[in-house]
């Protein structure tokens, strides 16, 4: 078995999901803090690792490997068998579909609200930005929620890989001090990923 490593630190989102699909597949790791309050991460042995100077960063026996999504994917990849990680090729693709659309639509306006409403003062919130972006999950929803009435989750009928990012960002969402529309769908995906126990141990923390 690879030696793994994961560099982090455990309230990143972008973390959390590294750390999920670890937990998930069953694999023995080892978590280094880094970025946040950590640092290391503008330091030479770690730029060397990911020239970015975020995180995560996996290493697997000296490889290694950034962006969260890319990491996800890996790991299912290389240490994973269906279903979850998709042997059909249009299972698979929905997975990617929905790992995408949760970067460009879902996760950006969640947390400008997570910002804004739990990590900023009353008095120094941006209302606009609130409303902007309100407006825009609330329509990201939507279009979720259609999803996840035809089928129980994000690519069929079981638990992919392709569920993480967005649960990782449901979590978010679900647990932000505002009023949502009516999402009996989503809730409903929602509540199963709540079972987990790998999303229990790492996703499921208080908002900060």
């Amino acid at each position: 078995m690879s030696q793994l490593k994961l560099w982090g630190q455990p309230k990143s989102i972008n973390v959390q999901k590294a750390l999920w699909s670890l937990e998930e597949l069953g694999l023995s790791y080892e978590r280094i803090d880094a970025g946040g309050p950590f640092g290391r991460v503008r330091d030479a042995d770690y730029l060397t690792l990911n020239p970015n100077g975020l995180v995560p960063t996996l290493e697997d026996d000296g490889f290694a490997l950034w962006e969260s999504n890319a990491v996800v994917r890996y790991l299912f990849a290389r240490y994973a068998a269906a279903p979850l990680d998709p042997a059909d090729p249009q299972a698979r693709a929905r997975a990617d579909q929905w790992t995408e659309w949760y970067s460009s639509s879902f996760w950006p306006n969640t947390r400008v609200l997570l910002v804004q409403l739990v990590r900023t003062p009353e008095a120094q919130r941006d209302r606009a930005a609130i409303e902007a972006a309100r407006t825009q999950v609330f329509a990201a929803a939507r279009i979720l929620e259609a999803e996840l009435s035809k089928r129980p989750y994000l690519a069929g009928d079981r638990f992919t890989w392709g569920d993480l990012p967005l649960g990782a960002a449901a979590q978010r969402f679900f647990n932000l001090p505002i009023e949502r529309p009516q999402l009996p769908a989503a809730e409903a995906w929602y509540a199963r990923i709540k079972e987990r126990p790998a999303f229990e141990r790492v996703v499921d923390l208080p908002l900060t």
